[in-house]
């Protein structure tokens, strides 16, 4: 057991020694949390808007009173036409346009170059009007988990799946492949302490620096974006030390892989950046997917740790409410694990 702490501290000294990655490895979960939280979002807000007021009535001009007192969008300009506002439109000085015609409703002209956005104004605009003209019967609606629709909702328990499967995978495989450029491997192996041994303990300190990330972004998520912790804080912590588990095992399968820290690189970023951003669900909902792209993403472990942080940290829901994706997670680590000790086995014959 003291052999393997020496391991354990030899290895936290090595990552400590390089102020660098540290920066790195703590300074990309603050900027990208702040970036999706306040930069890079898609809240509706401040959406300009074009009001063609050739056929107005009394009751169409109440709903944009309503909708100018929204949030939601600003009424920069009046004009005479449809053509007019569409002109507007083309030359980026409005994103949206409201044609009342008289007694056939409202036409609605949209900048479709961002077809996400275009749907989400055309679907506030909607409920905007109606709201403001919903004489005959009251409408309540209320809108669960989220009633600020807040994007970061969305965001935070993705760019946990994101940056804790990128640090764990990539650093241990980087680490590894390092004592094998080197040819300090040699050294270690003939120590005597196991192979399996010295594997556990370079893992060790990346297992708890991810746990220190995870802290990190938890607190952001709550005291920084106001993203509330609904679930329990048990099962959370529990859940993501798993999908650290697996990314640490995919790291070391990696590492079996590579020969040089260039191609560990360039390896996990290939085989885990662009299905973690793509096919996760990170940014776009896997339903809407092709089909052969929901079956490529079945195999991809953020998507199911991202659906379980969103039912337990969003929604509240109990441990039993995501059991499906806990044991796939749980199968994925128990067979990436066994092939990467495997391959590792094989390799020191």
């Amino acid at each position: 057991m003291k052999q393997f702490i020496a391991f354990v501290i030899k290895e936290t000294k090595h990552i400590l020694r390089d102020k660098r990655t540290m920066l790195i490895l703590f300074g990309m979960p603050l900027v990208m949390m702040l970036l999706f939280g306040f930069a890079i979002t898609t809240d509706v807000k401040n959406v300009r808007t074009v009001v063609v007021t050739s056929e107005m009535s009394p009751r169409t001009q109440q709903a944009v009173e309503r909708l100018a007192q929204s949030e939601y969008f600003v009424i920069t300009q009046t004009v005479n036409t449809p053509r007019e506002a569409e002109q507007l439109i083309r030359s980026q000085k409005a994103d949206m346009a409201l044609v009342f015609v008289q007694n056939r409703g409202m036409q609605i002209m949209v900048d479709g170059s961002d077809p996400n956005m275009a749907q989400q104004w055309t679907t506030y605009v909607q409920q905007t009007i109606a709201a403001a003209n919903s004489s005959l019967f009251t409408i309540h609606s209320s809108l669960l988990y989220n009633p600020q629709m807040k994007s970061a909702y969305n965001f935070v328990p993705a760019i946990m799946g994101m940056l804790l499967m990128l640090i764990c995978a990539m650093m241990t495989s980087i680490s590894i492949v390092r004592e094998k450029e080197k040819g300090t491997m040699e050294v270690l192996l003939v120590s005597p302490v196991r192979p399996l041994m010295v594997i556990i303990a370079k893992a060790v300190p990346y297992l708890i620096l991810a746990f220190g990330i995870l802290i990190t972004i938890l607190l952001m998520a709550r005291f920084v974006l106001g993203v509330p912790l609904a679930g329990s804080l048990f099962w959370i912590l529990a859940v993501s030390t798993l999908y650290i588990l697996l990314a640490l095992s995919l790291g070391l399968l990696i590492s079996n892989v590579a020969q040089t820290q260039l191609v560990a690189l360039l390896l996990s970023a290939m085989v885990l950046l662009m299905p973690v951003v793509m096919l996760s669900g990170m940014l776009f909902p896997v339903e809407s997917m092709p089909t052969i792209l929901q079956w490529i993403s079945a195999i991809v472990p953020p998507r199911y740790y991202i659906e379980t942080m969103r039912k337990l940290m969003i929604m509240g829901v109990g441990i039993e409410d995501v059991a499906r994706e806990v044991a796939v997670l749980a199968v994925m680590t128990v067979v990436l694990l066994a092939i990467a000790l495997k391959m590792f086995n094989v390799r020191l014959e």
